[in-house]
């Protein structure tokens, strides 16, 4: 086997990458859905429980809205910046030697294909869900996120419970 092919390939890669293919295609189908068959633009604000809203956001920039790019040059350099993140998760992936190891990287693999699809499909990426807290006289309202922000997160603790608790995480590439 070629040497690029090694370090792309490990004993869990399959495990991981089978993560991140679930994983991308659940956010893809939660956002096709919102957008086309619930049609979140046309209801606005949905009240979903006392603590959670859907509402339609297009996120231009990176996390929590950081460093919106409207312009194409922009969003391709986003969109390249997070081909490369994910190339190298994939090396790292195949360097994994526990399931949660691999899990977790796929599910960080997965969240950014599927909110790059939505970079490239539609410039910018898809969030919906709306946690906040309000008594009578304030509201504090945490970032718009999807279910591939999700993903992200839930993969970024399985990284560190394996490295703080478990021990045997990979290092990174």
């Amino acid at each position: 086997m070629p040497a690029h092919s090694r370090m792309f390939r490990g004993p869990l890669t399959a495990l991981g990458l089978s993560a991140a293919a679930i994983t991308a295609v659940l956010d893809q189908a939660s956002k096709l859905w919102l957008l086309q068959g619930f049609d979140l633009a046309d209801k606005g604000v949905v009240k979903v429980m006392p603590f959670v809203e859907l509402v339609l956001t297009w996120n231009t920039g990176i996390s929590y809205g950081w460093f919106q790019q409207e312009g194409p040059l922009g969003q391709g350099a986003l969109l390249a910046l997070k081909a490369v993140a994910v190339a190298l998760l994939w090396i790292w992936l195949a360097k994994a030697s526990s399931r949660l190891s691999a899990v977790a990287l796929g599910l960080i693999i997965g969240g950014a294909v599927g909110n790059g699809i939505d970079r490239l499909a539609y410039g910018a990426v898809v969030d919906f869900v709306l946690l906040h807290m309000e008594t009578a006289t304030w509201r504090f309202n945490w970032y718009v996120f999807n279910l591939a922000d999700v993903a992200i997160v839930a993969g970024v603790i399985g990284l560190l419970y394996e490295s703080l608790v478990g021990g045997s995480a990979p290092k990174a590439p």
